[in-house]
């Protein structure tokens, strides 16, 4: 039996949900789940990817093990309860639909709150957008809210102000995904959050329970947990069916 969640947060790998939403969560209704797709154990006798070693791990078990535990601690912050999908993470996974991702769904209220990634410049992050959306488009579905991805969204010229929508609609290098997301369906900002001292002091210290992402993130991402950096304002849009007059 599905436990009674006002509002599910789907994210795609450990870290997605801090990133991206730690402080639009504090807003939302109890209880709240943080759901991990990408949650699964790798298959035993696989060789340890490229980021689990560039981060650290002689093996894909200590990295999942690691992980895992830096998830709990996130979501213990964050007040949300651990739920893990069992799907492995995207190097050592396989195509295909993601296990147990529309039987979540299907076991939700309509008073629900899901909320599903955008899929900025990041394939894992898409598959999630594309089955959640899919399996929530009945008449009694759960309320969709899709939230911008972090730190990618976040290097819009135009984050963190009024016009960030409008330039997603333009930006041919962080827009692509939400210009997809509006040729479908309709969509509307529904939380634009400047995060404010004390939101971002305890959005930090989510991130930082994820410590052993964090240093291949910021080679990549440059000053990722800078005050004035990336994670500084969060974003989501309230979206309709697929089809729906306004798409």
């Amino acid at each position: 039996m599905t436990p009674p969640w006002r509002t599910v947060v789907l994210s795609p790998h450990f870290d997605d949900a801090a990133l991206s939403v730690a402080a639009l969560v504090r807003r939302l209704e109890r209880p709240l789940a943080v759901v991990t797709v990408f949650g699964g154990p790798p298959p035993d006798g696989s060789p340890v990817s490229w980021w689990d070693a560039t981060c650290g791990f002689s093996s894909p078990a200590e990295a999942y093990a690691c992980r895992r535990a830096e998830d709990a601690r996130a979501c213990a912050l964050l007040e949300a309860e651990q739920t893990l999908l069992p799907n492995p993470d995207g190097p050592y996974g396989t195509g295909g639909p993601l296990d147990g991702l529309d039987a979540l769904l299907a076991g939700l209220t309509p008073d629900t709150t899901v909320l599903v990634p955008l899929g900025t410049n990041q394939p894992d992050h898409e598959r999630v957008r594309h089955q959640a959306l899919a399996a929530l488009d009945r008449a009694d579905a759960p309320h969709a809210l899709v939230y911008a991805d972090l730190p990618y969204t976040g290097h819009l010229a135009a984050w963190a102000t009024d016009g960030a929508s409008t330039a997603l609609a333009t930006s041919r290098k962080w827009g692509l995904a939400h210009q997809q997301l509006t040729r479908e369906r309709p969509c509307t900002v529904a939380h634009d959050i400047r995060l404010d001292d004390e939101e971002w002091a305890r959005k930090r210290a989510a991130v930082l329970c994820h410590a052993s992402q964090l240093a291949p993130l910021a080679a990549d991402h440059g000053s990722l947990v800078a005050r004035s950096g990336p994670l500084r304002a969060e974003l989501a849009w309230a979206v309709g069916r697929r089809g729906a007059p306004g798409a």
